[in-house]
């Protein structure tokens, strides 16, 4: 027997029966698709934090049990045993790639990392301050005035192609940003580098002298990029599906997820944690920086912990943290004040009872800023780094988007709360 529940109108006495929705695992979904037909009222989420807004099969969440699955998998498990092409490949296309699909798949994504060469003059029209993120979200939608022989979004191999192409660009756009920035030369990228190597490749190289890049640094940033690939319906994710029910081209659609990741509430949580452990300076100012967390009063905020959907340690953040030691370790980065103090807040979190009682565990950003600036990435470019990895997710969410015969154009309701209809008075009568 079918799953339903029933709505019942206190002041009327109707009642109203919807149908229940099941997945294959998570919480139950009522679905009032009719319910303003039927009821002639909406209902009311600011947030959507109740709310189901598509169908999918890419990414699940339990906050409460700490768990990520991609596809299925478990995110630790793909961590340890996959590389980031592989997860790319399973994102897009549902499964993990056989030995050949994997050949393959790495070979059209790094035969597509190159730009066209007249994106030299549209970099230069920025100014040489601009945020990587800005440059970002401007090179990523004009995209589409370069590569518009794939932008017929109905066809599935022009999706294919803009997939594998913004896949592959993103890192070349990523350090082309970065190297704008300092003043220096763009360096190309090499068809022998894996997707990580590239990356580090194109960002510290110079055509001054040979550059070689650190295996252990690669394999640090590569799982980096599939601990940030995708994360179900947040807001950069959500802002995509929502560009792309209007049929908006995928670079379009890509640009306005950057700019959603930009906020200091989405992806700039890393950049925010290292900027706190600096403001607190020493292991001994920690009791103080915790007692300013817990006053209500007080606008000091830890930042790091918690998690919108995680209500338990963040299942990335325990690999974020083996990464930073090993990164630390193979860099010779022995002493650390900022990595002291993040050791020691992570173990006030799991021990102290305000924080277990509010589940104010660390989460993904945590160790991630730390990690960067050993390795001698800016700031600057935090954000532009989960751009760079979230990108996979935001296309395999686009495509799914594209393929689902109930998508429609997003169009939210509201509560409105202003003026009701009055009279127009002439600029003569007015007060």
């Amino acid at each position: 027997m079918a799953k339903t529940i029933t709505v019942k109108d206190n002041a009327s006495g109707k009642t109203w029966t919807f149908p229940v929705m099941s997945g294959t695992v998570g919480p139950d979904v009522v679905d009032i698709r009719k319910f303003y037909a039927e009821t002639d009222m909406f209902t009311y989420d600011p947030g959507f934090t109740s709310t189901g807004s598509c169908e999918s099969k890419i990414t699940f969440i339990d906050g409460d049990k700490g768990v990520l699955l991609h596809r299925g998998y478990p995110i630790e498990e793909l961590a340890e045993n996959c590389n980031f092409e592989e997860v790319a490949y399973l994102l897009l296309n549902g499964e993990l790639p056989n030995a050949v699909e994997k050949k393959k798949f790495q070979r059209d994504i790094t035969y597509h990392t190159m730009l066209h060469e007249q994106l030299h003059s549209f970099f230069s029209g920025f100014r040489r301050d601009a945020h990587p993120m800005a440059v970002m979200c401007g090179v990523a939608g004009a995209l589409s005035a370069f590569y518009h022989d794939s932008l017929d979004i109905t066809n599935p191999e022009h999706r294919r192609i803009s997939s594998y192409r913004l896949i592959a660009k993103m890192p070349t756009i990523a350090a082309w940003a970065y190297k704008y920035s300092l003043g220096q030369p763009f360096i190309y990228p090499r068809n022998d580098l894996g997707y990580a190597e590239n990356f580090l490749y194109m960002m510290f190289a110079t055509p001054c002298e040979d550059y070689e890049v650190n295996p252990i640094l690669a394999k640090a940033m590569d799982r980096i990029l599939i601990l940030h690939a995708d994360h179900e319906q947040n807001a950069s994710t959500s802002t995509v599906r929502l560009a792309g029910s209007s049929g908006a081209n995928p670079f379009a659609c890509i640009a306005a997820g950057i700019a959603s990741l930009w906020g200091p509430a989405h992806g700039g949580a890393n950049e925010a944690v290292l900027n706190m452990l600096k403001q607190i300076g020493n292991k001994k100012n920690i009791p103080e920086f915790v007692k300013r967390a817990k006053d209500k009063n007080d606008n000091f905020r830890l930042m790091g912990f918690g998690h919108r959907v995680y209500k338990n340690y963040d299942p990335r953040a325990r690999i974020m943290s083996r990464t930073c030691s090993e990164v630390l370790k193979e860099l010779g980065i022995k002493n650390n004040p900022l990595l002291d103090i993040a050791i020691e807040l992570e173990k006030i979190a799991l021990e102290d009872e305000y924080f277990i009682e509010k589940k104010l565990y660390p989460n993904v950003d945590f160790y991630s800023g730390i990690i960067f600036e050993a390795m001698g990435i800016p700031v600057t470019m935090f954000t532009a780094l989960f751009a760079l990895a979230r990108t996979t997710g935001w296309i395999a969410q686009w495509n799914e988007m594209n393929e689902d015969p109930q998508q429609k154009i997003g169009r939210p309701r509201q509560l409105y709360t202003g003026s009701p209809k009055r009279k127009f008075k002439p600029i003569k009568s007015r007060k």
